[in-house]
């Protein structure tokens, strides 16, 4: 079993019958919307959930779809990068299954009701059942290993056929290659949110082998997820804009944008730190660019323009 895939079982985990007569909700706005999504899904694909409409929108509707219930918080660095990689995937899937966020500050009876200890986190729900759970960020491949792994049971055991995917694929067309053994520890690692360990292992395969295929993009999205696990997206971006002679404030700034999903913006603020700065600090800026050429990886066409424009900002 990959180490870092939550195993899905019929077995509910959670006994959900406390939700299923949400406690009446005192006044107020509804909750706000998550994160900014990072692809355009299908209406009705992703859903904001409150405690009112919960037995609605995700134990009813787990009877006819699979549910992820993705429970986040306002400021919070690690849901800000996970939320976009949620929906984008929710778009491509074509309504395979149901994104439904929560926002566990303003819903916080629902987040104890589901025995959420920190946020991100994701409760999987099929057919009224709590059937697999994680917290922290997973990395995209492994995302879409378990959203795999979802399809297939729920196709299996609840009669569950999914949809189209939105670039034409059936949802289980695309076999995911098997783990390299030598990856394993950096997956264990995240798999219980050690960004470090993770880190730590991932150098050392890259000691060994500099240009494994795998460790490099992976090592770059860790150290990317190191650096805003704890940054208050809109600080950080207001910081940069105060003190643009501050280089510490703008990398930071660039890595919150790359992590909420806007990757032009990432890469424009550091090709304007590697024309403002000079020295050891252009250097910097310059490499941190490259490690995200890296994560974002050859086929993204944003990277070659984006390396064109490094080139003449350095020449």
């Amino acid at each position: 079993m990959d180490p870092m895939r939550p195993s899905f079982s019929t077995s509910g985990v959670v006994d959900l019958s406390v939700l299923k007569q949400p406690p009446a909700r005192p006044g107020g706005d509804p909750a706000a919307g998550a994160a900014a999504a990072g692809g355009q899904a299908p209406a009705g694909v992703v859903v904001d959930v409150t405690e009112a409409d919960f037995q609605q929108e995700v134990l009813e509707r787990s009877t006819q779809v699979p549910v992820l219930v993705y429970l986040w918080a306002d400021r919070d660095g690690q849901s800000a990068q996970f939320g976009p990689l949620l929906e984008s995937l929710a778009a491509e899937y074509n309504g395979a299954f149901v994104l439904a966020r929560v926002d566990a500050v303003r819903n916080q009876q629902l987040a104890m009701a589901l025995r959420v200890e920190r946020v991100p986190a994701v409760k999987v729900i099929v057919g009224g059942e709590l059937i697999g759970e994680f917290a922290g960020v997973q990395p995209e491949p492994q995302m879409r290993r378990l959203i795999g792994d979802l399809l297939d049971l729920a196709e299996r055991e609840f009669g569950m056929v999914p949809p189209p995917r939105a670039d034409g694929e059936a949802a289980d067309a695309e076999a995911e290659p098997p783990i390299d053994p030598v990856m394993a520890a950096a997956y264990d690692a995240l798999a219980v949110d050690d960004l470090d360990g993770a880190a730590q292992a991932l150098r050392s395969v890259l000691s060994d082998n500099p240009a494994h295929p795998e460790a490099k993009p992976a090592l770059a999205q860790v150290e990317l997820m190191r650096r805003t696990r704890d940054a208050d997206p809109a600080a950080a971006l207001a910081a940069a804009e105060a003190d643009p002679q501050n280089l510490d404030a703008r990398c930071l700034a660039a890595d919150v944008r790359l992590a909420t999903g806007d990757v032009d913006g990432a890469i424009a603020e550091l090709l304007a730190c590697v024309r403002s700065f000079a020295g050891p600090e252009r250097d910097r800026a310059r490499l941190l660019l490259l490690d995200y050429f890296e994560l974002l990886g050859p086929d993204d066409p944003r990277v070659a323009k984006g390396r064109g424009r490094l080139a003449a900002a350095l020449f």
